[in-house]
Parts: C-alpha cells; sequence; structure tokens
C-alpha cells in the first residue's frame, strides 16, 4: 500500500526536478546577484548592497519604460482580450457549422506561429516612410506620410498595433475551448426563456468561463511586461529612449553595458511587478472560491 501511494509522487518528480532548477533557483540566484556588481569579463564580484536598485530607479529611462509596458499591457488586455473573447463568442456562440468552425479556429490562430522577428522586420518595411505601405497609401488619398518608427510620439504606439493582431486569435482559441465546455442545456434553456444572443454571452457563457478568461489576462499582462523582440527588431529603443522597454533594458544592460548587476536588478522588478499583478487579478476576481 505505501508504494502505491509514493508512486504519482515518483511521477510528479522530474517535473518538480526540472522547474526547481530551471525556475526557482535561477530566480533566487538572480536576487542574489542584484546585490553586486558583476561583469562577464571579470570573475570577481564586489557587494554593492542597494546601489544597483537606487541607479535602477534613477534611471531616465525608468518612467519611460514603465509608461511603455503600462500602455502595452493596457491596449492588450483591451484588443487581444477583450476582442479575442467576442471572436471566440461568434465563433461558438452563433449557428456555425461545425467545419466552419474549425476553419475559422486555424485561421486565427495561425499567426501566433509567425517569427516575431520575421513579424518586426516585415512592419519595418510597412512603416518604413519612403517605400512603406502607410506612406503609400496616404500618398493615394493625397494625405502626407509620417516617419512612423522615427517619430518619438508614434513609434510606441507602432510597436503596439503590430503586435496586437498576432496573439488575438491565440486567445480566441483559449477562449473557444472554455466555452465549448459550457453546457448546451445553459444556453438552450435560457433561448427558451428568450435570451438572445448577446444575453446569452454576458449572463451565461463568459461568466462560466471567467477562470479560462483570468489565465488569458494573466498571460497578457506577463507578455506584456516580457515585451522585447517586437522593440528591439523594429527601434531598438529609440529614437531617443521613446520606445524603451524592461525587457530590451535587460538585455541592453547585460550584454552592451556589461553592467550584470543592473540587469539582474531589472529581472527582479520584471519578476515582482508581473507576479503582483497576477495575484492582484486573481484576488480582484475571487479566483477558485466557487
Amino acid at each position: 500500500m505505501k508504494t502505491r501511494k509514493c508512486v504519482p509522487y515518483l511521477y510528479m518528480l522530474p517535473g518538480l526536478i526540472m522547474v526547481l532548477f530551471f525556475v526557482y533557483i535561477p530566480v533566487f540566484m538572480n536576487i542574489g546577484y542584484s546585490f553586486f556588481r558583476l561583469s562577464s569579463y571579470s570573475a570577481g564580484a564586489a557587494f554593492v548592497g542597494l546601489d544597483n536598485y537606487r541607479r535602477f530607479f534613477m534611471d531616465e529611462a525608468f518612467p519611460i519604460m514603465l509608461k511603455n509596458n503600462g500602455l502595452y499591457c493596457i491596449i492588450s488586455l483591451i484588443v487581444q482580450v477583450g476582442f479575442g473573447t467576442v471572436l471566440a463568442l461568434i465563433i461558438e456562440g452563433t449557428a456555425i457549422a461545425k467545419k466552419l468552425k474549425s476553419i475559422y479556429r486555424n485561421i486565427y490562430f495561425m499567426p501566433s506561429l509567425i517569427s516575431l522577428v520575421a513579424v518586426g522586420l516585415m512592419f519595418t518595411f510597412i512603416y518604413d516612410p519612403n517605400v512603406g505601405f502607410l506612406n503609400a497609401l496616404l500618398k493615394a488619398l493625397h494625405l502626407p506620410g509620417k516617419a512612423w518608427l522615427g517619430d518619438s510620439k508614434l513609434a510606441i504606439y507602432c510597436i503596439i498595433a503590430m503586435s496586437q493582431w498576432q496573439f488575438t486569435g491565440y486567445i480566441a482559441l483559449l477562449m473557444c475551448v472554455a466555452f465549448q465546455n459550457v453546457p448546451e442545456e445553459y444556453s438552450e434553456a435560457a433561448a427558451i426563456d428568450g435570451a438572445g444572443p448577446v444575453r446569452r454571452a454576458v449572463s451565461i457563457l463568459i461568466p462560466q468561463a471567467k477562470e479560462q478568461l483570468l489565465v488569458c489576462s494573466i498571460i497578457t499582462v506577463i507578455g506584456a511586461f516580457k515585451l522585447y523582440t517586437e522593440v528591439y527588431s523594429t527601434t531598438s529603443g529609440g529614437p531617443g529612449n521613446s520606445t524603451q522597454v524592461l525587457g530590451l533594458f535587460l538585455y541592453q544592460q547585460a550584454f552592451l553595458h556589461d553592467d550584470l548587476g543592473m540587469a539582474a536588478v531589472t529581472g527582479v522588478f520584471i519578476f515582482v511587478i508581473t507576479v503582483g499583478l497576477s495575484v492582484l487579478q486573481l484576488k480582484v476576481t475571487n479566483s477558485g472560491k466557487d
């Protein structure tokens, strides 16, 4: 009997070891590194206490990064989670043939498989002020063109716009799965009582899928504060620091300025803010209490 009780834990052990060595131990090591002045070219490490944190929070790019990541997070929640949920409701909540539903789900999901670097390079050409599609379209409409990625006020919005379409379909697919798990009897009973498609969606489908909606929101928030590739492949944080974000700042400190202590502090900050926002969402929605 004792052997049988131990079997489930033995199956869990390989996964636990992987998570321990590739997630938790590196996190705590990174927190330790944040208190040292480190260089990849030197074996020594000088303890500096909270000086790295002081330099990080006093850096002129810090408020810009916080604003840009926060802006990306809010817009992503509205577009990716909001519009993705609407797409899922249209696919699963309307009388569409099963084959067509499968086709629509695949079409919406496919963009999320495209390389982010490829997307960044593609939009660099689209935003090009000389040969780009957007300025060519404006010219055809007899409107003045713009230096999209060269304008410090427009650049961050151009980056946010280029990445929203890619993961909206991914969120839509996750929500489709959640809506499929809602018993059809609920919707049928509501339809008999005279509830229309919108009423059924608001009163039945979304409340029944709130846990999945929360998961999608957490994934989107974490992705917003890990933002890196889209900025690196288009503006590299420019013009000036107008499109600087936390993920890119971490990379630059570690690999361009060889300031590993500052990079570690940036990683700690990203970790704290993503975990904090995730916990806040869990508390606000009372997840898991039903």
